[in-house]
């Protein structure tokens, strides 16, 4: 909200992950988990000996927090010390190597995660780390030296993924002692621009031939949803599919692709069941930030695809989203690009907006790394949109109303450009449907929003935005249909869309349904007008004493408005005539 401040703190981050975890589960996937969870056992029986907190895990890889740099290197070697000792003590196809990085820096608090330099610091030391080793920036090492019975090997000045850091590593017996060669190149700044996906072709791990079509149809069905967003460009499916079947590494495909990013999953098949695994991997540092698993039954084998391909490029695009913001919070503002300052801009649009009603904080802020990113790439759609968004926000705020012609103006031209820069974008589709909404060209709005769900009915906004659209047509299913679906494809988001309800069921005249969703936003943010739903829908109850307390409480938060023709000027116009039915019996002018 507008009144969050960025916390930031200093912690200890400890890193780890499976080395080769991906061939691992190839060759035999429950016993490489089951691996994992008795590995698993071991690291959290020392977090909790050495006060570690986990705040972070995707697949093999666990990120922890500590409070003490010393616990934390301790907890690193003995841990390090217990894996060799239970490798030593099973089959081999049991056994389970471990990188491990450690980093004491700055990091943004943010809930119960953390992100940021002293993060991605840590997870670059882990991949630095040998197998079995644990190696540790000159910070946490300066600290802990004089305070622990370990030795430490010096590697000096080292490149990890454009970074240079200087690391140590803690000598263990049994670990070969390396000497690395030091690098004196300084680090260059590379500009910023839309990181690229690439999808490569699931394996199909049936055992069966006849599977592969299969496999390759989910592929294609990603490829072609996550195309569709237009938030990312997306490696096309002959450059992928010419890499099936080789066994190479998927950090070198990205590097041969100029991918930033890669999807990469697995089919297995057994009579009438399904399970597929697809996992995102940051290809810059070899880090997975999201996989998922879905265990089907094959009734309708092109419905299971449908499904799973949609909802995969539905969850990887807020996680990738957020990977990019992690990544710009170490640069420094004097190096970001348009890409850089678009990502600024969301975040604090994101924060501060989304779902709120207004908020004048961070207007300008917000405003300047919009203009700042359109100034860098006249051609980024990404920022006409998310600028015309916030101006069509403030259309509808009281803050704004001395300039509302002004911004109208405003208005029509972001999504004038946007439209005309990318009209195959469903964003740039659904704000220029927008600016005829605010013309009262209901037909054309109508048309636009259309549109911009055809280019993408796995958008959450653009079904939410022709749900909007639909509401002027008074079709009140199918709008209620459109929400609730935004709000299955967008769970984080779902309170934004989640206002417009207690509007639409007072235009269904179901005042039960209206102040049930009245109730639950003012809970979360109180507004004036909340009070001005309620006593009408009360007054529609028949409560007619309620209905006057809240009328009341209007009336004193919004002395302004002192007749139900000026009412009307504030009141959604979809929901009116329910509105002023109910408030005409209550309202003494």
């Amino acid at each position: 909200m507008a009144n969050d401040k960025i916390v930031r703190k200093i912690a200890v981050i400890f890193v780890t992950d499976v080395v080769g975890f991906s061939k691992l589960m190839e060759k035999n996937e429950d016993a490489t988990l089951k691996s994992l969870r008795a590995c698993r056992e071991i690291l959290d029986r020392l977090f909790e000996e050495h006060g570690g907190r986990i705040f972070n895990t995707a697949g093999d890889s666990v990120l922890a927090e500590f409070q003490s740099a010393v616990s934390a290197v301790i907890c690193a070697t003995e841990f390090q010390k217990l894996i060799k000792q239970r490798n030593q003590s099973v089959a081999e196809a049991s056994q389970m190597h471990f990188r491990l990085g450690l980093n004491m820096g700055d990091v943004v608090v943010e809930g119960t995660n953390l992100y940021g330099d002293g993060v991605n610091v840590a997870a670059r030391l882990e991949a630095l780390s040998q197998p079995g080793g644990v190696s540790l920036s000159k910070a946490i090492h300066d600290f802990v030296s004089q305070k622990v019975e370990l030795t430490f090997a010096d590697l000096g000045s080292q490149k990890v993924k454009n970074t240079v850091l200087h690391a140590y590593d803690v000598t263990i017996d049994g670990l070969e002692e390396r000497v690395l060669e030091t690098t004196t190149e300084p680090v260059k700044e590379i500009e910023s621009k839309p990181p690229t996906i690439a999808v490569m072709p699931f394996k199909n791990i049936s055992n069966d031939e006849e599977q592969e079509y299969f496999a390759d149809g989910v592929t294609e069905d990603i490829i072609a949803n996550l195309s569709s967003w237009k938030s990312f460009p997306v490696i096309s499916q002959n450059s992928t599919f010419s890499f099936k079947g080789q066994d190479i590494r998927s950090s070198e495909i990205a590097q041969q692709l100029g991918a930033d990013y890669i999807v990469e999953g697995s089919i297995r098949k057994g009579g009438n069941k399904v399970r597929i695994s697809a996992s995102l991997v940051d290809a810059r540092d070899d880090q997975q930030i999201w996989s998922k698993r879905w265990d089907r039954a094959l009734d309708d084998i092109f419905e299971v695809q449908d499904e799973v391909s949609q909802e995969v490029a539905v969850l990887i695009l807020p996680a990738l989203q957020g990977k990019e913001q992690d990544r710009i919070q170490a640069k420094p503002p004097a190096s970001f690009s348009a890409w850089d300052c678009y990502l600024k801009a969301l975040a604090i649009y994101n924060q501060t907006w989304a779902g709120s009603d207004y908020e004048e904080t961070n207007d300008d802020e917000f405003l300047k790394f919009c203009d700042d990113a359109i100034a860098g790439d006249p051609n980024l759609c990404d920022a006409y949109v998310l600028k015309a968004r916030r101006i069509y926000g403030n259309l509808y705020s009281s803050g704004y109303q001395h300039k509302r012609k002004e911004l109208e103006l405003q208005f029509h031209e972001l999504a004038f450009q946007a439209y005309s820069i990318d009209p195959n974008n469903p964003e740039a589709v659904s704000i220029y449907s927008r600016s005829f909404n605010v013309k009262k060209d209901y037909p054309q709005r109508l048309k636009y929003a259309k549109q911009a769900l055809d280019l993408n009915p796995s958008h959450a906004g653009s079904n939410y935005d022709y749900g909007l659209a639909l509401l002027n047509e008074k079709r009140f299913q199918e709008t209620e249909a459109h929400i609730g679906r935004a709000m299955e494809m967008n769970p984080i988001g779902r309170r934004s869309y989640e206002g417009l309800l207690p509007i639409v069921y007072m235009a269904m005249a179901n005042s039960d349904k209206s102040l049930e969703w009245c109730n639950i936003i003012y809970d979360r943010g109180s507004h004036s007008r909340y009070h001005g739903f309620r006593a009408a829908i009360f007054s529609h109850l028949g409560d007619i004493e309620t209905a006057e307390t809240y009328l009341k409480k209007f009336r004193e938060q919004r002395p302004e408005i002192t007749n139900l023709e000026e009412y009307k000027k504030v009141a959604p116009s979809i929901c009116l005539d329910y509105l002023i039915e109910g408030l005409t019996p209550i309202w003494a002018d």
